[in-house]
């Protein structure tokens, strides 16, 4: 979309657009400017009557389909959104109020950024939101921020980019440095498509790019993970014991076979109200791992799921996808939700680029947070679980395995190769180490295992294993 035929989304419509009919009171103070130039004065008051708002940000108390939420909306129409002291204090004392009062955070940009004519003091006050930013995440209570056309300088490298869930505007122009300024500095344009909302979400950088009328939808299942109290368990719980017999290696070859329940199904069929969260937030993304919030048979947790749809020989798990995975665990522990991780993987990445990007280290500090984390927590072994990159994922405070899941150090083959000098032992090797998990039950390794009848199909198989972690997370406190 370009920015000739855009339309530009007033603060007043976005409230509008978001927020439930006359429930926006708002909580700002009214602005004093007789301490500026006479100059800086009149563009002020022209300012405002071009934007109909006394400032470059409004700030309020609202309820989104019922639910209290506090709200920080920038107006470009009033100078260009730009961040002077007035607006930093009243953006500062509204999170602040925010966070006394409990509300989840909602805020939209739309800024070049610190404004110019109070240089300075007007440029350091972004640290002082940024602290009552990270104040009200300290406190557990979600922040979430809709950037839109254009969101730059301080405003980006502030409050714009510090939200548990950050979406974009499509065609949004989202940068650290403006284009104009890069080029008059540098005497050459910046390479387009970079500063865009759609390259930020492919590189990991934000979480997706949804448009304005797409909001209030989004917003509205962000909360319900966020805020709204988990529901009593409704999905059928298989009890039955696993059926007796079989070999360690004909589960393997089930758990490897196309069209086997993976992360996808269990979100699919076990799962409401989902919105997925895409890349580290850092300007990393690794299409290995699913990261989503969500309810799992009524309760609300960060899902952190191995896709064994997007692993193969040219797409392995990478230290990318365990950054990824950190990612979650600190949103779950930050946020108070319980944190589901999900193990199917042929294993991590072997190759000098994992080496090089840390790649052993990734999977010990995802084993070291997983094993400190203050909310409750539980993995499922749901298929492949082999080696470090399984490892990474298993170690929560209950482990549930399907009844063919496996875990081991190395592939089976692997195994065989070490040991025997040849692949042909696979199966053999599978059974001497003890791989599977009705044997993992009774070594301590896995609390519940899921049966896994032979008519069984995705479907089924991803409500059962959601109905079990469902009723571990709903006893979690008792």
């Amino acid at each position: 979309m370009s920015t000739a035929t855009r339309h530009r989304w007033s603060a007043h419509e976005l409230l509008d657009l978001v927020l439930d009919d006359g429930s926006y009171e708002s909580w700002d103070e009214p602005i004093d400017i007789s301490g500026h130039p006479p100059a800086y004065q009149d563009a002020l008051r022209a300012a405002a009557l071009r934007a109909g708002t006394d400032e470059s940000v409004i700030t309020g108390r609202a309820r989104m389909r019922g639910r209290p939420v506090a709200v920080v909306v920038n107006e470009f129409g009033f100078l260009a959104g730009s961040i002077g002291r007035a607006a930093a204090h009243r953006i500062t004392a509204a999170v602040r109020r925010a966070t006394a009062e409990g509300l989840p955070l909602l805020a939209t940009t739309a800024s070049g950024g610190t404004r110019m004519q109070e240089g300075t003091p007007a440029f350091v006050e972004m640290a002082s939101i940024s602290r009552a930013i990270m104040e009200h995440r300290a406190a557990g209570l979600p922040y979430l921020v809709y950037l839109r056309h254009p969101t730059t300088g301080g405003v980006y490298a502030s409050w714009g980019s510090l939200a548990h869930v950050t979406v974009a505007e499509p065609g949004a122009l989202v940068g650290f440095l403006g284009p104009k300024v890069y080029e008059a500095l540098r005497g050459e344009p910046f390479p387009p498509d970079v500063q865009t909302a759609e390259n930020l979400a492919d590189k990991g950088v934000i979480d997706a790019v949804v448009r304005p009328e797409d909001l209030p939808a989004l917003v509205d299942l962000a909360l319900g993970v966020l805020v709204d109290p988990a529901r009593a368990p409704e999905l059928p719980r298989r009890t039955a014991a696993p059926a007796p017999g079989g070999s360690a290696w004909e589960s393997i070859r089930r758990t490897r076979e196309p069209g086997r329940t993976g992360v996808r199904d269990l979100i699919r069929y076990g799962a409401a109200g989902t919105v997925r969260l895409r890349g580290t937030d850092e300007g990393e993304r690794d299409h290995a791992v699913l990261v989503a919030l969500t309810r799992l048979d009524g309760q609300p947790c960060v899902v952190v799921g191995q896709d064994r749809e997007r692993q193969g020989d040219s797409t392995p798990l990478g230290p990318g996808a365990l950054r990824e995975a950190r990612r979650a665990m600190r949103l779950a522990d930050e946020l108070r939700l319980p944190l589901v991780t999900v193990i199917d993987t042929p294993g991590a990445e072997l190759s000098v680029t994992a080496e090089e990007r840390a790649i052993a280290g990734e999977i010990a500090r995802c084993i070291a947070t997983l094993t400190t984390m203050s909310v409750p927590t539980v993995s499922v072994i749901l298929g492949q679980g082999c080696g470090g990159g399984a490892l990474a994922l298993l170690p929560a405070a209950t482990v549930v395995a399907t009844e063919h899941a496996w875990l081991s150090p190395l592939p089976p083959e692997g195994a065989s190769v070490i040991v025997h000098g040849d692949t042909e032992h696979a199966a053999e090797m599978a059974t001497a180490q003890r791989v599977r998990a009705t044997e993992l039950a009774g070594l301590g390794v896995v609390d519940e295992i899921v049966a896994e009848p032979d008519d069984d199909t995705p479907a089924d198989l991803a409500r059962a294993v959601a109905a079990a972690v469902a009723r571990v997370l709903a006893t979690a406190g008792d």
